[in-house]
């Protein structure tokens, strides 16, 4: 019994691989000491591939099926070892398994905003995340390139490297989709479909498929998406600046009562009375030209009221406002440059 327990350790004759979880690429038969005898089977089950290596290079190449290893079945290993017309029985060799079906839910994302080129901003910061799934497509590249020797090769071993694939080519897409942001999030199939075909040459290189690509959110940091909603804000209005000043001016005064009432101490106290003053008197004129609008419609015989002084303070007030607009980029510098010089009229 102990002599046929030795020789059951020493030759081979089943070579398969049933996997025991999920997230294996490769896998590497174990041998040992043990040696290959001629007419063996060879267990290829479906979503896998094998390859026999010999001393270090691939020699043949099997999909799924079962195979009697035979010179026949081995062509290019028999060449290798310079067997003439025998099967040299028992043999040697290397039997790496490949996992060949989907690795799904892969997550990708951006860890800080990526600056990008945009038709409408110029330049933009931006967020963006989702998943993807791919597969191994040439068993024998991914051997050579990406696993190697190694008994074991997981997908988390790859993650990073796919990962940076995906974000070194995130600029690359947004600019062949030929899509401005505020398309871009509304298009998401198009982003996903543009990446995807950015990155099938890279995957390629290391013997991978890209199967699928999605792109669940992008977004802009919060301090840029602040100022995109007050630049929607102002088209919500129509570019009217003064009706736009109405609105910034009604929504500013509770932020001052309200800074006033947790008690600012005496210079935030000041500071917050001479803006909300400075914004009162901005809202009263413009209330005041409202009034004398409604008037002169009421009364058309009338004869027309006399204009309101305007002060200098306030135009100071009001223009220190329009700078601060143009700073954070909701006005351009026209738009700037033309209400600087309608307020500098009034005060002449």
């Amino acid at each position: 019994m102990a002599l046929m327990d030795f020789i059951k350790k020493q030759f081979i004759d089943i070579i398969q691989w049933t996997e025991d979880g999920d997230g294996t690429l490769a896998w590497r038969f174990p041998m040992r000491d043990m040696e290959i005898q001629n007419g063996g089977t060879l267990v290829v089950r479906e979503s896998q591939m094998a390859i026999f290596v010999n001393e270090g290079k691939v020699a043949d190449v099997f999909g799924p099926g079962t195979y009697k290893l035979t010179t026949q079945t081995l062509p290019v290993l028999t060449y290798l070892k310079n067997w003439d017309k025998l099967f040299e029985s028992p043999f040697k060799s290397d039997v790496y398994f490949f996992s060949t079906r989907q690795q799904i839910d892969q997550k990708w994302g951006t860890p800080q905003p990526i600056t990008i080129r945009d038709k409408d901003f110029g330049a933009v910061r931006l967020r963006a995340f989702g998943n993807y799934a791919f597969r191994i497509a040439d068993p024998k590249l991914f051997h050579t390139e990406i696993s190697g020797t190694r008994e074991e090769y997981t997908v988390a071993d790859v993650d990073g490297q796919l990962r940076g694939m995906v974000l070194q080519n995130i600029s690359n897409a947004i600019a062949s989709s030929g899509l401005p942001f505020l398309d871009l999030a509304a298009n998401q199939i198009a982003f996903a479909n543009a990446l995807a075909q950015e990155l099938q040459p890279a995957f390629a290189k290391v013997g991978l498929l890209l199967e699928a690509m999605t792109v669940q959110n992008v977004s802009l940091p919060e301090e840029l998406q602040k100022i995109l909603d007050q630049k929607i804000g102002m088209g919500m209005v129509g570019n009217d600046m003064g009706k736009f000043m109405q609105y910034q001016t009604a929504q500013a005064i509770p932020k001052f009562a309200e800074g006033a009432g947790n008690g600012g101490g005496v210079a935030g106290d000041a500071m917050g009375l001479g803006a909300g003053v400075a914004l009162g008197q901005v809202l009263a004129q413009n209330l005041q030209q409202g009034l004398q609008g409604g008037a002169a419609q009421a009364a058309p015989a009338a004869a027309p009221a006399a204009p309101a002084g305007v002060r200098p303070e306030d135009v100071m007030a009001t223009l220190e406002k329009l700078g601060d607009l143009k700073a954070k980029g909701i006005l351009t510098q026209e738009e700037f440059d033309a209400k600087k010089a309608e307020l500098l009229k009034k005060l002449v």
